[in-house]
Order: C-alpha cells, then structure tokens, then sequence
C-alpha cells in the first residue's frame, strides 16, 4: 500500500504460531479492519483512513504515475534485477507500485498480498488490473504468507502500515528472516520504513541482520521514509549498477520520472562505499 509524508501504509497483524495456510479475510474478519475512503477533487484520488492522513494518491489521467516520492525509491530495485519474473508486494493500498510494474515490466508474474478486505474492495476506484494469468491480489495477511514456505520472489515489496503505524508482525526479527527464505538467489527485499519512528534504527538493524549485512538504506527524497534494499547472495554494491540497463526495459514516461530517483540512488550508494572506506 502506498504512503506519504504523514502516514506510511500497507496493512499487517501480529504472527501466530503457525499457519499451513495462508490467513484470507471473509465478511466476519473484514469488521476487524478500519474502512478507508476515497476523495477525489477531480484530478487526483486519495485514499484516507482520516483526513490527517494521506494513505495513497492516484492521478486521474495517469492512474499508473507513481506520485508519491517514497515509490519512486522502493523502483530502485530495478537497479538489481531489472526484469525481475516473480514480484511479491505486501501491502495494496491505492495499488500505486502495482499498476507501474503491471504496466512497465509485462514479463513479470506479480503476486500482491492485502490483509484489509476494504482495501481490496476499492480496487476498481484506483483502476487496479484485475487478476489474470500475471497478476493477483490475495486477500491474506503478509507475514502468514511467507511462513508456508509458498513464495519465491526475486523482488518482494514490503509497504507493511496501517493508520497506526508499523504492524509488530512486519518489522519482527522472525519476518526479515522469512522475507529472506521467500526471495530467489539474488533476489531483493525492498522495505519501506517510517523514518521518524523511534524504532528505526532496530528495524534497518533487524533487515540487516537478517541479510547478513548486505542491506543499505536511502532516505527518501522528503526525508519522510526510509528504504532498505537488501540483497540475498550478490553483495549490494553501486559498481555492479547500471542505469541504462536498469532504465531500458520502461516505456519513455517512465524513464523520464525514474531517472533522476535511480541515479541518486546510486549516487547515495557510492557516497556510503566511500564513507565505509575511509573508516
């Protein structure tokens, strides 16, 4: 799910011992979950859990424009895997990140799991593709899922909020340790966190932890939300990078708004190389 300055998004509850199979949402669990709404002023549609707070943004006549600047960043992982076959995403929100790689990467299979089923149901307000042979929404809470040992991803995307901040099930130790067994060799989990959370640094660490330290970390552009890109097997360095390579798989739209992100992607990667070299 998506998420601006004031309020990350995505949705999540706490793990339970065990689960052979992935937890779905019927009309007695969906009472559980808070019912967002829309506003729409013509141009853009939002969606809100309060007024406070801006959960996703859609453009009217750019539906799949990522208008968010922390979606812009989680794209970084093209400059690991550009064609990636299998994206997982945790978290649907306004579908913001679905719509852009359902549109921009069509070799991909994409597999995007949503715990709120009024999330779900807002599906078609935000013009989300509707499921067919390389595209699903499963109504499934994000950290059972991992747990069945079911998924293989070479990108998985954790945009794991809900209305009251960071879910304890998608920021525990036992979830980065899953998110790794979930990706393929090389594969990449991109986590978008809430910078000014006092936790943090714990859950950049616990990331880091679990990757054996081959994670970094890119402060969004309106410092709001930080990213950790975190790699299972090649080590993440910014000299194995491409952006042309990276780029060359989106249609001219698309390269032009994600030029600029990558490239300081990159160029925070070499600066942090450079920082760990003088040490």
């Amino acid at each position: 799910m998506n998420a601006g300055p004031l309020a990350p998004t995505g949705f999540g509850t706490a793990p339970v011992a065990a689960a052979p199979e992935p937890a779905r949402s019927s009309d007695f669990q969906a009472l559980q979950y808070d019912r967002p709404f829309v506003h729409d002023d013509g141009a853009a549609r939002s969606l809100h859990f309060t007024l406070g707070e801006l959960q996703s943004r859609m453009l009217t006549a750019q539906p799949w424009h990522l208008t968010l600047d922390y979606t812009r960043t989680m794209m970084g992982f093209l400059l690991f895997n550009p064609a990636p076959r299998q994206i997982g995403m945790i978290g649907l929100g306004g579908g913001s990140l679905a719509k852009f790689c359902y549109r921009q990467l069509p070799a991909s299979q994409m597999t995007v799991l949503e715990i709120n089923p009024h999330v779900i149901a807002l599906r078609r307000e935000f013009q989300v593709p509707d499921d067919d042979a390389r595209f699903q929404v499963i109504a499934a809470d994000g950290a059972l899922y991992l747990q069945t040992g079911i998924p293989r991803f070479d990108v998985l995307l954790v945009d794991g909020f809900d209305h009251q901040g960071q879910p304890a099930a998608l920021c525990s130790q036992r979830f980065y340790d899953d998110c790794l067994a979930a990706l393929t060799a090389g594969g990449v989990l991109v986590a978008n966190l809430h910078y000014d959370h006092p936790d943090y640094p714990l859950w950049v660490d616990r990331i880091s932890r679990s990757f054996g330290g081959n994670a970094v970390e890119i402060l969004c552009e309106e410092k709001s939300n930080g990213i950790v890109f975190a790699s299972r097997g090649r080590v993440i360095s910014p000299r194995s990078m491409s952006l042309p390579e990276s780029l060359a798989c989106l249609d001219q739209a698309a390269r032009a708004q994600l030029r600029a992100e990558l490239a300081r992607i990159v160029w925070q990667m070499k600066n942090l190389d450079n920082e760990g070299a003088g040490d």
